[in-house]
């Protein structure tokens, strides 16, 4: 065991650059990082710029770094599909060749919106594709005054239920939302995650959804390099989201984040932790808050942000720690559409030990990471699991 701990960091939708099969997916010519960096006349992202993401993908506007630190490369999706569990669970050596169901196009069936309103003694309104502000301001106002829910879904595989915190409550929500996952286990109704959507707010333009999001996903096809570690007795420290979309598994302690910078500052905590394993991060506002709502400059300001808490991240590091710092997809906030979009992710890796540097061969699937990880702390990979990388690191 080279290094003592890992630290996984999924910046959740940094794409750069599509896949070749992105046509299959009318994704030709996404490029998450290009199109941020064509909206920052000056990008400030030293540390990632450090870390070798200008060598993977130009940087027009982002400064340029006297030496590049450690070893980098850029991962491409062997699993069908481009929405955040298949990339996590691929990221963990999880092969997914079905995609999950959408509803996209057509809102759910009135025979599962039925036994919805049955089961949960709510009325149901929306039940379509739509933005979850935008919804807000149609239908807020309407569910204060009768208290049905608000379901809808989006280019994901996913059904949301909103709901006021202070008049529905947090716990019916997710009574509510236990519900909904309970019937969508059905094959024909089967979606990745049901996700509570709790807001407060009283009118029009003034409701704010809160940070009690809770995901409700299906337990992972089969074991992931997680269930591994756990197993051998390693730590699997949880920050964000990850929790949610491996629905527990392979998991011995969680922390809930507010935002993306609360979940670097939770992630800075543990550097200051003594464990042996694994810390595997998510910060999934980059996916929700700018990709989703095509804001190319906000995604922009938010990395910054990370970069910020990136530069601390560096100095806390000991010499038997490894940094990771990828992402699930992409999600191209210049792109026709709100959907995710089909991209080759990062892989920068450093630790203060590393004496060399360099670009590494392109991977065939995100399971790298995770065989990377298993290979680190001598566990071996899960039957079937995908994951080739020719490790420099050992």
């Amino acid at each position: 065991m080279k290094y003592r701990r890992i630290f996984t960091i999924v910046i959740d939708s940094f794409g750069i650059g599509a896949m070749e099969d992105a046509r299959d997916y009318s994704d030709e010519g996404a490029d998450t990082l290009g199109h941020i960096d064509d909206h920052m006349p000056v990008f400030r992202i030293p540390n990632l710029m450090s870390l070798g993401l200008g060598k993977l993908h130009p940087v027009a506007h982002g400064p340029v770094p006297e030496k590049i630190s450690g070893y980098y490369t850029r991962m491409h999706e062997a699993s069908t599909g481009k929405d955040t569990m298949t990339g996590h669970w691929e990221l963990m050596g999880l092969l997914i060749t079905q995609p999950f169901l959408t509803f996209t196009d057509t809102g759910f069936p009135p025979e599962l919106i039925q036994k919805l309103e049955s089961e949960t003694g709510h009325k149901v309104i929306g039940n379509r594709a739509a933005s979850g502000t935008a919804i807000l301001d149609e239908l807020g106002e309407e569910h204060l005054k009768t208290g049905a829910m608000i379901v809808y879904t989006s280019a994901d595989s996913v059904l949301q239920i909103a709901a006021s915190e202070e008049t529905f409550g947090l716990e019916e929500l997710y009574r509510c939302c236990e519900i909904a996952r309970k019937l969508t286990m059905k094959p024909e109704w089967k979606v990745g995650r049901i996700i509570a959507r709790p807001f407060v707010g009283t009118h029009k333009g003034a409701f704010v959804r809160t940070a009690n999001r809770h995901d409700y996903a299906l337990k992972p096809f089969g074991p992931t390099v997680l269930n591994g570690l756990k197993n051998a007795g390693f730590d699997v420290i949880s920050i964000g989201k990850i929790n949610d979309i491996f629905a527990g598994e392979g998991i011995t302690q969680a922390f809930r984040s507010q935002s993306s910078v609360h979940g670097m500052e939770q992630t800075i905590e543990q550097l200051d932790r003594d464990f042996c394993g694994l810390c595997f991060v998510n910060l999934v506002d980059f996916d929700a808050l700018w990709g989703h709502r095509r804001d190319p400059k906000g995604y922009g300001h938010e990395l910054e942000l990370f970069d910020e808490k990136l530069g601390i991240v560096l100095s806390k590091l000991r010499a038997d720690d490894l940094l990771m710092i990828t992402a699930d997809h992409g999600n191209d906030p210049t792109f026709k559409g709100t959907d995710h979009t089909r991209e080759m992710v990062p892989l920068l890796l450093y630790s203060p030990s590393m004496t060399g540097t360099g670009r590494l061969k392109d991977t065939k699937s995100f399971g790298a990471a995770g065989r990377l990880i298993a290979n680190n702390f001598r566990i071996p990979m899960p039957e079937g699991a995908v994951g080739d990388f020719s490790d420099p690191l050992n």
